[in-house]
């Protein structure tokens, strides 16, 4: 079959846990051919180029979610006049009918925005202001006033987006703050909505050009995502919006894949911006809103770990509808050494990733100064590996970072140096992944006995991964999907307490039989859920799950040149003897599910009620 897979600043773009995830995917499920739609987030990042791509990706089409008007460093919307505002290109002006269209979707688009919405109230950053939708009482799940105006605006302005080029003129336009002013101002709006000035009303409009940047593309089109039989979006929110009109347009069924959950980033990263608390209030609502469509519409939602998919629930998406898969890893580079059954020496804690501050290892440091209190000779190796896909700013943090725990380590040891790499006799080492001490990623976890995790913020654990299939005892902080991950496997203490990560630090060094139990436990536990394997086991299983349920929407393609049926061109239920493809009802009375769709669900090529000819 013929994958739509949408991506938003990834593959085939170089660089993050998600672009290689990907590339595992499309290099595993060798059966299927891919078409890539790619969302780029930077010029940095297009000029980076691509990863070489594999045989199975038949097209790429690609769109970026910046133009040359946006200020890449993030800064405010310029001042002033809305005739300074920048309007875009590419799109003709709307004539008066066309005006009329975009005035009256994008009125119920900002009215669902400006109400408070349950999924945003009170989330971090998010400027709610704590009160209760807008729909039935008790009702969260359900469809309140509030989603069906979204969703009408959203779908309206699609619509007239397709027909008529674009609508980056339109939303920067005075007519769209003038709307979206009235809509702040109406009754049952949130308190902290109702404070928007002109120029938060003018940062917001830009904020939402780029946020509904994708229903501006050319992708909608037979030849387009109309010429794929699943759309499969590897992120939610704005990377998920053409898989949402492929959908509308095509019928075609969305799959959504989420290691770490859109809406609860876009939370984090409002904590630092330097917008308003009513444009933030604005942006909070918006994002929550596209969520909960996109869970709405999807078939399938598939969560990374426990810990997004409570976030997904908490959006409204299905119980039914959720299957949680973890991102598969590569092992092999790891079998030697957890396979070898040294636990490592027993006087060295070792930390292994990206140097940043949401890895906290100002608490890791002080943890350490309580180790060498009781054991003299303990020494802690912190080994640093390059983040995949950092950005120039990452990098500068990162520095900033690294200076500020070594000074600290300075402080904590003044009587014993702390070169930045040679080891010796310092209790802290600060070592880089590649050098001549850590020459492989392997070597890095070998050089402990117990692997520590110290982290105030994660997702998925990768590297806490890495360390099971190394075999080694882990000490980690309960954080993102830690618990998930580790299982019974290792010990987890609370974020933000060095007693508590000394304790269990102490504890695993002085029990070199219990390290070892534990790292062949976690080992065992890694190969069985955390493979490239078991993921590709997984998503060839929904692939085909998926498109048995899906209806045939091109008749011409129901057999191939030599006149053959194709896989998946009929639904399995045209196979069924009885009144299942003629009627397109069930035995009783009841409508099958891929009937339901309507007219098109009937399969090409049947031949009476038996189906024997289908």
């Amino acid at each position: 079959m013929r994958i739509g897979l949408l991506t938003d600043g990834g593959y085939p773009y170089a660089g993050g846990e998600s672009g290689l995830w990907c590339d595992r995917l499309v290099r595993g499920l060798t059966q299927h051919e891919f078409d890539l739609f790619a969302l780029s987030r930077s010029v940095e990042q297009e000029e980076r180029g691509w990863v070489p791509l594999p045989a199975q990706v038949g097209r790429v089409r690609t769109a970026p979610l910046w133009t040359a008007d946006d200020d890449a460093r993030g800064t405010r919307a310029p001042r002033g006049l809305l005739a300074r505002m920048v309007t875009g290109g590419g799109a003709r002006p709307y004539g008066r009918r066309e005006r009329r269209r975009f005035e009256a979707h994008f009125a119920a688009l900002a009215a669902s925005i400006c109400a408070v919405c349950a999924v945003c109230a009170g989330g971090a950053g998010s400027g709610g202001d704590g009160a209760a939708s807008t729909g039935e009482p008790g009702g969260e799940g359900r469809t309140s006033v509030a989603d069906a105006q979204f969703t009408d605006g959203l779908y309206g302005l699609a619509e007239l987006a397709r027909e008529h080029g674009g609508l980056t003129t339109a939303l920067r336009s005075e007519t769209a703050v003038r709307v979206l002013e009235a809509a702040c101002r109406a009754p049952g709006t949130g308190r902290t909505v109702q404070t928007a000035t002109v120029p938060d009303l003018l940062d917001f409009v830009r904020e939402l050009d780029r946020v509904l940047r994708p229903l501006s593309l050319d992708w909608y089109d037979e030849e387009g995502l109309g010429a794929v039989d699943l759309c499969h979006a590897t992120s939610g929110g704005a990377g998920a919006l053409p898989g949402l009109l492929a959908k509308r347009f095509f019928g075609v069924p969305l799959l959504v894949t989420e290691h770490g959950v859109r809406l609860r980033a876009h939370y984090l990263a409002a904590t630092d911006t330097t917008l308003n608390a009513p444009v933030r209030a604005l942006l909070a609502n918006l994002h929550g809103r596209l969520a909960t469509e996109v869970y709405r519409q999807a078939a399938i939602v598939t969560p990374g770990n426990t810990h997004a998919r409570r976030w997904q629930e908490r959006c409204g998406a299905e119980r039914e509808k959720l299957r949680t898969v973890h991102p598969g890893m590569e092992s092999d580079r790891f079998t030697e050494l957890g396979e070898s059954g040294d636990s490592g020496p027993d006087d060295t804690l070792v930390w292994v990733g990206p140097i940043e501050p949401a890895k906290d290892l100002i608490a890791l440091l002080h943890a350490f100064a309580e180790v060498r209190k009781a054991e003299p000779d303990a020494r802690l190796r912190i080994i640093g590996a390059p983040a995949r896909g950092a950005g120039g700013t990452d990098v500068v943090e990162g520095a900033a970072y690294l200076a500020h725990c070594r000074a600290l380590a300075a402080q904590l040891f003044p009587d014993e140096a702390t070169d930045a790499h040679a080891i010796g006799d310092n209790p802290v080492s600060f070592e880089d992944l590649g050098g001549a001490e850590v020459p492989e990623l392997t070597d890095a976890y070998a050089a402990g006995g117990v692997v520590v995790l110290s982290s105030v913020m994660e997702g998925f654990p990768t590297g806490l991964v890495e360390a099971m299939f190394c075999g080694r005892a882990t000490v980690s902080t309960d954080v993102g999907a830690v618990v998930e991950v580790i299982g019974g496997t290792g010990l987890v203490v609370p974020p933000r307490n060095p007693r508590a990560l000394a304790d269990a630090c102490l504890a695993l060094l002085r029990d070199p039989e219990r390290r070892a139990r534990l790292g062949a436990a976690a080992r065992a536990r890694a190969l069985e859920l955390f493979t490239v394997d078991q993921n590709l086991a997984a998503f060839r299983g929904i692939y085909l799950e998926l498109i048995s349920h899906a209806p045939v929407r091109r008749e011409a393609e129901a057999v191939d040149a030599d006149g053959e049926p194709r896989p998946f061109a009929t639904p399995p239920e045209a196979r069924v003897p009885g009144p299942w493809t003629a009627s397109g009802a069930a035995p009783g009375g009841r409508t099958p599910s891929w009937a339901a769709a309507g007219p098109r669900a009937v399969c090409a090529g049947a031949r009476g009620a038996g189906g024997g000819d289908a």
